[in-house]
C-alpha cells in the first residue's frame, strides 16, 4: 500500500518538537506512535524507526515518530525516559490532529522508551496497546541478580575458568569480594521491595519505589493489549526477565493485560541485522492489525 510522509513541528511546554507521520492511502483507525529512548532521535539505530514506521504504513497502519525535548531537532533541555510524559502527550495530540480517522493509538518503545510508554499509557484512554521492546528495568538489585545468574553461575561450567584456577592465575580474593557485593546488592533490593509494596489504587506512583515495581504498577493499571519483544543476546532483556521472575506484582500485572510475548533468540539490543529488524517489524504489524480489527 502506498503512503505519504509528513514532517511537521508541534509544541510541548513552549518548546518546538519535530514529528514525522506516515499516512497510508487507506488508513486504519489505529495508529502506532514510536517513542524514542536513550540518547537517540527519531531515526533510530540502523534507521530502525524509519523503516518500522514505513513498514507499518505500508500495511495500512498510520505511524508517527518524533524527537522529544532536547533530542534530535527538538528544542529544549535533554531529558531521560523518566521525564518525557509531557512529550508523549503532545505527540499523541499532534498525531490525532493530523490523522482524522484515528480513534486509538499504540505506543511502541525500545529500552527506556518502553518504560516511558508504560508510565504514560494508563493515563491516556486513547492508548489501546503497548509494544515493549527490551524494557529498561535496571537497578542495583536487578543488575546483581542478573550478573549472578548469567555470569557467575555460567562460569562454573566453563573450561577456561577452571584452567585459570588450575594455573594459579585466578584472583580468588578479588572474585570473592565482587561476588559478595553482588549478593549484598541483590539481597538489599529484595528487602526494599518487600518493605515498599505498591497498589494500583494510589493516585500517583511514588518515584522512590524501585523501578521494576513502578513499571509493574503502571502495567497493572493499563489492563489492555501488550506486546513484549525480547532479544536473546541482550543484557537489558536478561535484566527484564530476571526482574519479573517470581515477582508477585509483575505476575498480577501481566494477568490483567492481554500479553503477547515474542523472543528473537540471537538478536542484540538494537536489532542490528536486517533479519532481526524485519522480524520486529513483522510481529509489530501483525499484532497491531489484530488490534485494529477489533
Amino acid at each position: 500500500m502506498s503512503f505519504r510522509e509528513e514532517p511537521f513541528h508541534f509544541d510541548c511546554a513552549g518548546e518546538r518538537l519535530l514529528g514525522i507521520a506516515a499516512h497510508p492511502d487507506s488508513a486504519l483507525d489505529t495508529g502506532v506512535l514510536i517513542v524514542v529512548g536513550g540518547p537517540q532521535y527519531r531515526i533510530g539505530s540502523h534507521r530502525q524507526f524509519v523503516l518500522l514506521a514505513r513498514d507499518m504504513a505500508g500495511a495500512g497502519i498510520p505511524s508517527m515518530r518524533f524527537d522529544f525535548r532536547g533530542a534530535g531537532d527538538a528544542t529544549g533541555t535533554q531529558r531521560t525516559y523518566e521525564d518525557i510524559g509531557a512529550d508523549i502527550s503532545a505527540a499523541v495530540a499532534a498525531f490525532f490532529a493530523r490523522s482524522a480517522q484515528l480513534k486509538r493509538v499504540v505506543l511502541w518503545g525500545l529500552c527506556g522508551a518502553a518504560s516511558a510508554a508504560l508510565f504514560y499509557g494508563y493515563r491516556d484512554a486513547r492508548v489501546a496497546g503497548l509494544v515493549l521492546v527490551n524494557p529498561w528495568v535496571r537497578t542495583e538489585e536487578v543488575m546483581a541478580r542478573t550478573y549472578l545468574r548469567h555470569y557467575y553461575f555460567r562460569r562454573l561450567f566453563e573450561g577456561q575458568f577452571w584452567r585459570k584456577v588450575l594455573s594459579g592465575r585466578f584472583d580468588a580474593d578479588s572474585s570473592a569480594k565482587s561476588l559478595a557485593t553482588m549478593i549484598k546488592d541483590a539481597a538489599r533490593g529484595w528487602r526494599e521491595r518487600r518493605a515498599s509494596p505498591a497498589t494500583v489504587e494510589a493516585d500517583a506512583i511514588d518515584r522512590d519505589l524501585p523501578l521494576p515495581t513502578r513499571m509493574a504498577v503502571s502495567l497493572e493499571r493499563f489492563a489492555k493489549d501488550v506486546l513484549i519483544v525480547l532479544s536473546g543476546a541482550d543484557y537489558t532483556a536478561r535484566e527484564f526477565r530476571t526482574a519479573i521472575a517470581g515477582d508477585a506484582q509483575w505476575a498480577k500485572a501481566l494477568e490483567r493485560n492481554r500479553v503477547v510475548w515474542h523472543d528473537i533468540a540471537d538478536s542484540n539490543h538494537t536489532f542490528a541485522s536486517r533479519r532481526w529488524r524485519d522480524e520486529v517489524a513483522a510481529v509489530t504489524v501483525r499484532w497491531a492489525l489484530d488490534i485494529a480489527k477489533r
